[in-house]
This record gives C-alpha cells, sequence and structure tokens, in this order.
C-alpha cells in the first residue's frame, strides 16, 4: 500500500492511530532485538497521540498531513524527553530539551515519533558498525551492514517498524543505508531542511532527509519539514512545492537523463547491469540519455574528506565534559577519534592553507563543475554505492570504508539534492539507484522516482 493511500484510510478512520501505531510496536518487540534499528521508544506518548489524533477524527475534525503515521528519529536530532545520544558514550545520559524544527514540523502535523534510531557514532561512518550501542542488521540482506550512517532509520523502515523516519546526509548517510536496505532514502537540496536541532558532523554538508519505502511518503514528509526557517542560518526562503502532486507524473517523454561515464566505471560490474537496466527502463519510458563526463570524480573524496575533519573537529569542541559529563576524546570509537585528530593537526595554522583552504577551492571547483555537468539534462542517474555492503565483523582499511561514499559525496559537496531508490538486486543484496537534480528541483527527482515506481 502507498503510504499517501494509508495516510487517507486513517483520516477516512478506515485503519485507526492506535491500529497503525500498535502493529508496528508489535513488529518492534518483535524484532528489534534483532535488528537494533532502535535505541530507544516511547509508547506511553505515542499512544497518547494516536489517542488524541482518533478521537478528532471521530469528531470531524481536521488532522495533520502526517495524521496517524508513525516516524523514527536518527538519534542525533533532537527530541524532547528522549535520550540524544548520537550512538556515542559520550552523550549516553543526555536527555533532548526541545525539539528540532523537522521535529516541531512533524508534531504540527500529527506525525507520532514512537522513538529514537540507531546510527553511526557522531555519524561519522558508512555502515552503523560504530555505535556505540551496537550496530545493527540489514532485514533486506541478513548478516551484511546496512550501511550508515542513517543505518537504524533506513532498517527501522525496511524491517516495518514505522511508516517514516528521519536521517541525516553528510556525504551519503541516507542515501547509502537506503541502498543497501532496499528502500528508498532522500537528501534535500541543501538549505531546503531546517538543521535547527541536529548534531552537526559537517554543517556545510549536513542535510536532514526522509526514508520510506514508497516516492509518495518521500513527497509527505518533505512537504512537512521542509521551508525557511528563521533560527537556522543556511535555510532558504522559498515557496515549498506540492511534493505529492509530483507522484502523479508518470512520463518521462521528453525528459532528459544524464550517465555520467565514470559513475559507471568506478561501480562493481554486477552493480552496473542493474542500474543499465534501469536506464534502459527510462528509455522505455521516452527518456532522452545523454553521456557525460565528469572529470573531478577522484577529487570529490579526498575534499570532502579534509573539509569533514575539520568541521567534525570544531563541532565536537562543544563536547568537552564540563556540560555533558564525559569528554568526547576520553570514551569515543577510534572512528571518530580519528576524525577529530585529523581536524585538529589540519586545524593548525602552518596545515591549514596546505589542506584545508585547497580543499575549500576544491569544493568550489567541483561545485562550479557539477553545476555545469547537469545544467543542460534533467537529472543524472547512476549507482548510489559503487560495491555491496560487507558482511557483518569484516575488517576494512579506512580508506575501503570510505569507499563508500565515492558516489554520494558530490551532491553533498555541490549542494544539490539526490536519492537512492530501489533498482534490484544481486543475489538478494539490494542496489539502489541514484537521481541526482539541479538545486531546488527536488520535485523533479520525486516524479521521475514514482514513475519508476509504478513499473516495478
Amino acid at each position: 500500500m502507498k503510504l499517501l493511500d494509508k495516510s487517507v484510510l486513517i483520516k477516512n478512520h478506515e485503519i485507526t492511530a492506535l491500529e497503525n501505531l500498535q502493529q508496528f510496536y508489535n513488529n518492534i518487540k518483535a524484532y528489534n532485538n534483532r535488528y537494533n534499528a532502535f535505541l530507544e521508544i516511547n509508547m506511553d506518548s505515542a499512544i497518547e497521540c494516536a489517542t488524541n489524533i482518533d478521537t478528532r477524527i471521530s469528531k470531524g475534525e481536521p488532522v495533520g498531513k502526517l495524521a496517524g503515521l508513525v516516524v523514527g528519529i536518527k538519534s542525533n536530532i533532537n527530541v524532547e524527553d528522549f535520550h540524544i545520544t548520537a550512538a556515542s558514550k559520550t552523550l549516553e545520559n543526555y536527555i533532548g530539551s526541545y525539539n528540532a524544527t523537522v521535529v516541531k514540523r512533524i508534531k504540527a502535523e500529527d506525525g507520532i515519533i514512537i522513538g529514537m534510531t540507531n546510527m553511526d557514532e557522531f555519524a561519522a561512518g558508512s555502515s552503523t558498525e560504530t555505535s556505540y550501542f551496537g550496530g545493527a542488521e540489514n532485514p533486506a540482506a541478513y548478516g551484511r551492514i546496512p550501511g550508515g550512517s542513517s543505518g537504524g532509520s533506513a532498517v527501522a523502515v525496511a524491517a516495518d517498524m514505522c511508516d517514516l523516519s528521519l536521517g541525516s546526509d553528510t556525504g551519503g548517510s541516507i542515501r547509502n543505508p537506503a541502498s543497501h536496505c532496499g528502500i528508498i532514502g532522500y537528501k534535500p537540496t541543501y538549505g531546503m531542511v531546517s538543521r535547527q536541532g541536529l548534531m552537526d558532523l559537517a554543517m556545510s554538508f549536513d542535510q536532514i532527509g526522509p526514508f520510506a519505502k514508497d516516492p509518495s511518503g518521500i513527497a509527505l514528509m518533505l512537504e512537512v519539514i521542509s521551508g525557511y526557517d528563521k533560527t537556522e542560518c543556511t535555510s532558504l526562503d522559498w515557496k515549498v512545492p506540492k511534493f505529492t502532486a509530483s507522484i502523479n507524473e508518470n512520463s518521462l517523454k521528453g525528459m532528459k537523463i544524464g550517465v555520467v561515464k565514470q559513475f559507471f566505471d568506478m561501480s562493481d560490474d554486477k552493480i552496473v547491469n542493474i542500474i543499465e537496466n534501469s536506464v534502459d527502463k527510462m528509455k522505455d519510458m521516452g527518456a532522452e540519455v545523454v553521456e557525460l563526463s565528469f572529470d573531478y570524480i577522484d577529487l570529490c573524496l579526498p575534499t570532502y574528506y579534509l573539509i569533514n575533519y575539520v568541521e567534525f573537529f570544531s563541532a565536537t569542541r562543544k563536547f568537552d565534559g564540563r556540560k555533558y559529563g564525559t569528554k568526547i576524546e576520553d570514551v569515543c570509537g577510534e572512528e571518530v577519534l580519528r576524525r577529530i585528530n585529523m581536524g585538529a593537526y589540519i586545524s593548525q595554522k602552518e596545515f591549514s592553507g596546505k589542506y584545508y583552504k585547497k580543499a575549500l577551492h576544491a569544493r568550489s571547483l567541483i561545485k562550479r563543475e557539477v553545476n555545469k555537468l547537469i545544467n543542460n539534462v534533467d537529472v543524472m542517474v547512476g549507482p548510489t554505492v559503487p560495491k555491496l555492503p560487507h558482511k557483518n565483523g569484516t575488517i576494512l582499511d579506512p580508506l575501503d570504508m570510505y569507499y563508500y561514499d565515492a558516489l554520494t559525496v558530490m551532491a553533498n559537496l555541490a549542494g544539490i539534492p539526490a536519492t537512492s531508490t530501489p533498482a534490484g538486486d544481486v543475489r538478494g543484496v539490494p542496489v539502489g539507484l541514484q537521481i541526482q537534480a539541479k538545486s531546488l528541483e527536488d520535485a523533479k527527482i520525486i516524479g521521475i522516482m514514482a514513475a519508476l515506481d509504478n513499473i516495478n
């Protein structure tokens, strides 16, 4: 069932909000020990919310766009009265004292927040293996990583523990686990969704976005969480389109689809075969495929990580043990410490010009070239992740782990919207198709996803 259809059934009281909530709670009780998607749930507040929604519906009173739909929130986004740990021992006792802007908007539209999802510690990872509370399992390919850093949010949706979830995407942290778990994960245009209340990994890249099983869920959530926020400095002042209208645009006729040679050259052959099949489907639906070349692809990953290290180091200076109880360097995991140390090193005056400032110049170049690349097409498509998720417990070199982000960081460097939508599988392991568009042309991506979804 499409999520928009389910929303209508709840508003018509053919399904009650309480029934919907109870079904997900039953799934959490049955499966969360296996998948470790949720770190904390609060059924008392969720039941109170659902009961209130049902009462208003029964009285014929108006309810919000998300009425009765159950939502999971990544554990680095503030929700009042929940533990906001960023999956780190550093913050294991920190309880949120306020709601992030996206949370306020979800509650205002009667979404039911059930709990906080697992993630890589401080979002510094691509596998959800670095969580202090234990890694998450992939329900679509059990025994393999679910991806990260928003792995718990992806798993929660994939394992039918909630209707929708929120993650944060710094360099692929929504799209990567969506690809591995066989669902949709969406990174909006930078500044389209308020970051107020999000714990930074790298503030100039971070963007909050949704997970869902179908495009209508993505569209619905984007209508709720998008829009200007005067309290957040990166927020764009623009008119939010009706994204749900885009899911009815089922024709790709006349669309120009850009296929970047290097995206395919960098990817496993088995993945390439599946993505080429998706491109063929788009051709059959009337799209024109345009071959593109991006000569700066090898520059993207080092540029991204150099900036990431410095911004992460700066963001973590507040976790010094005075307010939050524990100094981050004393208790954090290996990957978080690596990024702190690298950021501290690069930030030193004698090295800043050699590394950080050059990375900023490289970012400007990449952004300019990406905008030129995409200027003459409607969207660019290719693999989301260049390799299949590894088996749990596999020891990877840090550079091998970073390679999961090789095809996703470009969108963050350029600030453009991007999604991962299911394209097929390799012997049962899901593969995602990445679709990228010009800034603020998010609705175009949703329309293409919906068209593909309708033929699959």
